[in-house]
Parts: C-alpha cells; structure tokens; sequence
C-alpha cells in the first residue's frame, strides 16, 4: 500500500474527541456574526477601526444591544483524542469545547452546570481567558478569588461583555481541569489592522497532551524525582491540533486504537486564509509552521498589530496568535501545518528543553487541502525551517519586543508604585517542590473568595492569599525575576492587557525599555528561563486580578499572586449578583458532606 494513502479508520476516526473543529466539514467563520449595525454599516461596529479606537475605552464600544447565549454541562466521560482511551472532563460531551463567538460589543451569556459525578464529582469554574470583566469582576471565573466553585448538581450563569475583539479560549480554572480537556476556542469578531483577507478558517487549537488524569499529574509534579521515585515529572505523551492526533499503540499500555486520524483543514487557491491559533497546552511552548509558507501576523492575544511576516509563531500557554497566509494557484496542492514543543532535555547554556516530553511524539502535523485536492492522500512536503531554529529559539522566550508594535498605539506612563517579584522554586515542610513570589506559595480558599471579602470592606486576607492592595494607585510597574530554574514562565493577567516593556535573561537594569511610546501589549507574556519580565497596568478596572504562570503545574504549585485595585471605597460600592452569595451557599452545602482534597493551590 502506498504510505501516503489515507486509512478508512484515518477518515472515521475524527471525531475522537467528539468535535467538528479540525475536520473537512468544519464551517468557515463570517467576518461577523448578523445582527443589528449602525446606521446601516457594513459592520457591526460601524466605521472604528484598530488603529483609531482605544479598545480600553468603553465608549468607544459598540453598543450592539445583543446576548450570545450557550447552555453547558461539565462531565466527566471517556474519549480518545489520540486514539487512547482516557477519562476527561468536557463541556457538552466534546473536546475541545464549544465554541464562543460573538461580535465587539456583544454581552455573552454561559450557563454551566456542574454534571460532574462518581469518583470524581468535585466543584468546577470556568474562567474566560484575556477579558477584561470591566463592572464584571465577579465573572472571571476564578474560584477562591471572583467566586467559589460550582457545586455538583448546580448552574452558575456567566454573562460578561465583548469588550475587546480578536481570539481567545475559555477554561476550567478549578485546580488543573482543563488539562484534561475542559477548554474551548472563543472569536470575538471585530475591526482588524488587515481585515483584507477572504477565509476566517476559525480556531486552530494548539496542545501538548497526556495520558493521564490530572490530579495524578499534579502529584508527580509535586513530589517528582530524577529517579522517578516516589513519582516522574509530567512529560506529554502527544501533541494535539484541534484536539486530534494519533499515537502508536504498541508503546503504551492504555486502550488505543491506532490511527485516530489528524486534524484537517481546507484552502482555495489566491485566497487570502485567516488563522486563529491557541496554545492551550499545560506545559508545552509550540512552534507553529506551514511548509514552505509565509504567515501574515496580524493580532497577538487580544491585540490588533501592525502586520509583519514570519515563517514561524512561537506560542507559550494561554498565547494565541492570529495569521494570515495567502494561498497559491495549484488547486490540487496538499501542505502540512506543523507544530513542534522542540525535544526534551538539556540544552545550550544548561537551559533545559523549553518543554518536557516523552520524545515519542513531540510534534504534531495536520494536512491542508485546496479545492482539488485528492483527500485520501497525504501531503508530501517537509519543513523549510531549519530544524535548529525549533530549538530554544530566544532561549526559549517569545519573539523579540521590537518585532510586534501595537495597531493602536498607548505610551509608557511614569508609575505611581512600583512591585518586584522574585521567582524561585524549593521545597516545602511537606517535602513537595512548589513556587514562591517573594518567598510565598499561593493558596486559594474556595470557601472565601478574595474579591467577596473586598466587597464587605475586608483587606486582610493573609500571608498565602498573596494578595497586594494597590488602592488609589492609577498605574502600577510590575518587575518579576525568575532565579535557580532553568524554566520559562508564561505570566498571564486577568482583567488587563499589560503593557510590555522589557523582558531578557539575567536582570533588568532599571532603565531599558523597549518601544515606549508604544510597547507590546497582550495578556500573557514568557519569563525566559533565569530571566526578567518588566510590565506595567494601568489601574483603571476595580477588581482582585490574579498574576499568575499558566503552566498548569506551576500555578498548581503556587505561582499567583493577586491584585486588589481601587480599593476600598470602589469595590465596596460595586454592586454584587445575588447569585455569587448563593453559589457559596451550594459550595457550603456541598462540602459540609464532602472532603475537597485539595492537593494544590487550587487554580
């Protein structure tokens, strides 16, 4: 047989993981979705345009008058993304999850009932990454700090609006849910710095994957050794596009069924594609290519840029990138997208490889088909790319700031205070390895989240709570220096986009500041590893904000700490949904009856 040929089980086997995303019947997406426009317009929002509208402004967002509403149940169910058999957590049977989209402006509507049950019902919570919760804070979906967990048996409705347009993904934010499959892509469509292009091909969703349940995995990773004695580090046994990928069998010892089939998308020839990428790995940071293709970047997170071309995106966890690749002529053209978190191991300088791996798969292919294309065939071409530029490129870090210059531009303020953190790793009195800011490891109460104790005029939450109180501070610098461990920090905000004025390895010299008449701006950024990070908030958007890792394991073990901004007399005058009193209530039920084991920080 040719090795080329497509295998019947390859075609049948798609929907693994019970979603549509990454098939040949995947719809495209509109440039919007249809709705009421202004005074006619062709869009949405009327005339605004990435470049002439400060998209942290509220009145410079469309008012559209619309609810995008979605009913979800969490459960737990068994599904075979790769072809091995595992029980995961899921939103409405599928993974990835459902998808949100809604246009700039639009008020979203999600109501989650927790269906968890058996061995493993527990609480869940579902957090909307790089939203900025303007009025909503309450909606962020961290449990311990905007709210406490849903209940088993219960419905928490979210609702929260589109205050800044491009792509995302949601996640469960209970412990470390989503690793298990508790995600789902979200585009908010909106103006764009090239909005000429033909083809929104919609979410490309990028992972490392593991093959096994992860409360198991977070106890390896607190009480791992190099002997693997009591426990091994988490190393992925996969990668995944879209949720789909396959594994060869004979080298485990779970139920497999070989070939489970790849992710698959389609081109036409002279069309101009747009691509929405998501890292929503665990660990992994992913190199994102297409052979032989040039890729037009034209956001990062939720940030419209000034287009620039690459023929590699580097992602770290909770990144996403949107591109544009132009097609070419040749309808009969077969291509494969490729993503790669590079090997595992030692490497230059005594950095370690920028993600742990099993080697047995640490990439991922998906074919891509114009119009004629034979289907049943695979693609025949390689990488362009050096395999030396899939290794440790920016040891490990993302691209270099000047690279990327905000569509709208926002000058460097002088801060009204300033916090340095710094990073390091240890063991505790438990013996289990966890992360301190500034000598603190994280811990959440679900029982007594932070931002419910603010609104009862509360500031004392305790040494754990890593709480800092920034009160009428307007605008805060904040400088983390990671020591000791040779591993990236992929630092993610809620509630902001940060400006993002340096980054490097060793420390920062108190001066260099890359681009500030307009540095980057996104919601989550790579600490290199024995590196700095140097970000600044504009304190404008009352609320408790986590600052956190988005390694799954290195949140697990306590890399968090919170902001209370605009405290005491904005919060405390907020007004608070009934429902957040009462979710605590079924909290306070429930485990009145039932032992949470919390075995990490709980986020």
């Amino acid at each position: 047989m040719n090795a080329r040929v497509r295998s019947c089980v390859d075609i049948c086997a798609a929907a693994v993981g019970g979603s549509s995303l990454g098939t040949l019947q995947a719809p495209t997406l509109a440039k919007f979705i249809d709705g009421p426009h202004p005074g006619g317009s062709a869009f949405p929002w009327g005339s605004r345009q990435a470049d002439d509208c400060n998209p942290y402004n509220v009145n410079d967002i469309p008012n559209t008058g619309m609810t995008r509403s979605y009913q979800w149940t969490v459960t737990n169910q068994t599904l075979a993304p790769d072809g091995v058999e595992l029980w995961m957590l899921v939103a409405n049977g599928a993974f990835p999850g459902p998808l949100i989209e809604a246009n700039w402006g639009d008020w979203i509507e999600v109501s989650v009932t927790n269906g968890l049950t058996g061995e493993f019902m527990e609480g869940t919570s579902i957090h909307w990454h790089g939203f900025l919760q303007t009025g909503t804070p309450y909606m962020d979906g961290t449990p311990g700090v905007s709210q406490c967990p849903i209940a088993p048996g219960k419905t928490f409705t979210y609702r929260f609006r589109a205050e800044l347009y491009g792509t995302s993904w949601w996640h469960g934010h209970y412990s470390a849910q989503y690793v298990n499959g508790l995600s789902g892509p979200i585009v908010i469509h909106g103006p764009s710095s090239d909005n000429d292009y033909d083809i929104d091909v919609g979410p490309v969703m990028l992972s490392d994957w593991f093959h096994d349940y992860y409360d198991n995995l977070v106890m390896d990773i607190f009480y791992a050794t190099e002997t693997c004695d009591p426990h091994c580090p988490p190393m992925s046994n996969n990668m995944l596009i879209n949720g789909k990928n396959s594994y060869p069998c004979n080298e485990t010892t779970l139920t497999c069924t070989p070939n489970a089939g790849t992710a698959q998308f389609k081109f036409e020839t002279g069309k101009r594609h747009r691509l929405r990428l998501i890292n929503h790995a665990a660990e992994g940071i992913i190199f994102f290519s297409i052979d032989g293709y040039e890729m037009t970047v034209i956001a990062n997170d939720f940030v419209p840029v000034v287009p620039y071309q690459t023929d590699l995106v580097t992602l770290s966890v909770g990144q996403r990138t949107d591109v544009i690749v132009q097609g070419r002529s040749n309808c009969k053209e077969a291509v494969y997208m490729r993503m790669t978190e590079g090997p595992s191991g030692l490497g230059p300088a005594g950095s370690t490889g920028c993600s742990l791996n099993t080697g047995v798969a640490i990439g991922a292919i998906a074919p891509i088909y114009y119009e004629d294309a034979d289907t049943s065939l695979l693609p025949n071409t390689t990488s362009k790319i050096s395999s030396s530029r899939y290794l440790f490129p920016n040891n490990c870090g993302n691209s270099p700031l000047n690279q990327t210059v905000p569509a709208y531009a926002m000058e460097v303020k002088e801060p009204t205070t300033t916090l340095h953190f710094l990073m390091t790793g240890g063991y505790n009195g438990t013996g289990a390895f966890v992360w301190f800011m500034n000598n603190i490891t994280y811990m959440t109460d679900y029982n007594d989240p932070t931002l419910l104790e603010a609104k009862l005029g509360n500031t004392d939450f305790g040494v754990q709570a890593q709480t800092y109180d920034l009160g009428t501070n307007s605008t805060v610098r904040i400088v983390l220096t990671s020591v000791g461990f040779p591993a990236s920090h992929p630092m993610h905000i809620h509630g902001h986009n940060m400006q993002v004025l340096a980054e490097g390895v060793g420390s920062w010299d108190n001066k260099t500041i890359v681009n500030p008449s307009n540095p980057q701006r996104r919601d989550t950024q790579l600490v290199r590893p024995n590196g700095y990070l140097v970000l600044q908030l504009d304190l404008d958007n009352p609320g408790v904000w986590p600052l956190h890792c988005h390694v799954a394991w290195h949140i697990s073990e306590g890399m968090n700490i919170n902001i209370l901004e605009q405290t005491p007399s904005v919060i405390k005058e907020m007004e608070m949904p009934y429902v957040m009193a009462q979710t605590c209530r079924d909290w306070s039920a429930w485990t009145s009856n039932n032992v949470v084991p919390q075995i990490d920080s709980g986020l």
